[in-house]
């Protein structure tokens, strides 16, 4: 595919993957992540020709206007959009296959001073969510999803999600749909249920052995929690 192409198709991403797009007028003036994928075509294209030091420069320019860091040297398929692009940090040895979504704050990093292949591979169809940092020789694999602000330094398997810090892989699906993350599992709330189930477990116990009557301090902690989750709920309206 030739480079004007690319670049042709690369700004027809946007109307895929973000309802929000009204307009080629916001396009053009609202989507840094489209732009730095376009800076990095060219200076892609210059670094592989051996112009480095102008390639260095294209991108040093661009990191100014678009506010991320793309190394020239990196791979990056067909179809690879950038949401908001902010702080975006993309290594020189990172290779992103083709229909790979990528929100801002994401990290794709190394972890080693080594002169080889340092950086995540993320396969096609994967969504990187936003604040997510994938750091060292991984693979993120094809259809996965990392969620928000993950710390991924292992390889994730294709249809899976993984979330948390460092990520751990709790879910394997065949669902494709990048914006689905809602779909995500709350680890902290399951973990604050099961403390608060254990607790239960244990007071019961207490009261069995000890013949312990705590009727009058639990209808009060239950006036309390009630009293919490009121005030959440106007909050929440």
């Amino acid at each position: 595919m030739s480079l004007w192409k690319q670049i042709k198709e690369d700004f027809s991403v946007p109307k895929q993957n973000d309802p929000a797009l009204n307009s080629n007028f916001e396009l053009f003036f609202n989507y840094p992540g489209v732009w730095a994928i376009v800076n990095h075509r060219i200076a892609n294209r210059l670094y592989n020709k051996g112009w480095t030091k102008t390639a260095r420069a294209l991108v040093g320019l661009g990191s100014l206007l678009t506010k991320t860091d793309i190394h020239p040297a990196a791979t990056i398929g067909r179809r690879v959009f950038i949401d908001h692009a902010i702080g975006v940090v993309i290594g020189a040895t990172t290779v992103i296959e083709e229909d790979v979504l990528i929100y801002q704050g994401v990290t794709l990093g190394g972890v080693s001073l080594d002169k080889g292949k340092r950086h995540p591979t993320i396969r096609s169809n994967a969504v990187i969510g936003s604040g997510a940092k994938v750091l060292g020789n991984i693979i993120i694999d094809k259809n996965s999803k990392v969620g928000a602000n993950s710390v991924v330094v292992c390889d994730v398997p294709k249809n899976s999600t993984a979330v948390g810090v460092p990520a751990k892989i709790i879910k394997k699906d065949k669902k494709n749909c990048k914006l689905a993350h809602d779909d995500l599992p709350d680890i902290n709330k399951e973990m604050f249920k099961y403390l608060i189930e254990r607790i239960h477990i244990l007071e019961e116990a207490l009261k069995e052995e000890d013949g312990i009557d705590v009727s009058d301090k639990d209808k009060k902690l239950e006036e309390d929690y009630n009293r919490f989750i009121n005030a959440m709920n106007s909050i929440k309206k």
